[in-house]
């Protein structure tokens, strides 16, 4: 199988469960070479946002009420290779949506 082809079936099987990160990071231990990376990573950060609060939600039917249950949704979300900005936004956003 092309490393092409191969990157394609990955980015479609995990890019609604994971971050830009993870997703890189999968890729670099087949050793899918650095262009095939980038252009997933790419494809991947275009709905990003969208992703990371759909699995918040779905994961955590809350949002975080405490700086414990604030960190430890980030650390799930890190986890899930979100980046801090993503974590930060999808976060603070359900916080803020709580407070109207």
């Amino acid at each position: 199988m092309s490393d092409a082809r191969f990157t394609e079936m990955l980015i479609h099987a995990r890019k609604t469960k994971f971050g830009s990160a993870r997703v890189a990071n999968e890729l670099r231990e087949k050793g899918v070479a650095d262009d095939l990376i980038a252009s997933a990573v790419a494809e991947v950060k275009v709905n990003e946002l969208e992703c990371a609060r759909e699995i918040c939600r779905k994961k955590y039917k809350a949002s975080p009420a405490s700086r414990e249950d604030w960190a430890k949704q980030a650390r799930f979300l890190q986890s899930r290779g979100f980046g801090f900005d993503v974590i930060k936004k999808v976060l603070n956003s359900t916080q803020d949506e709580d407070n109207l």
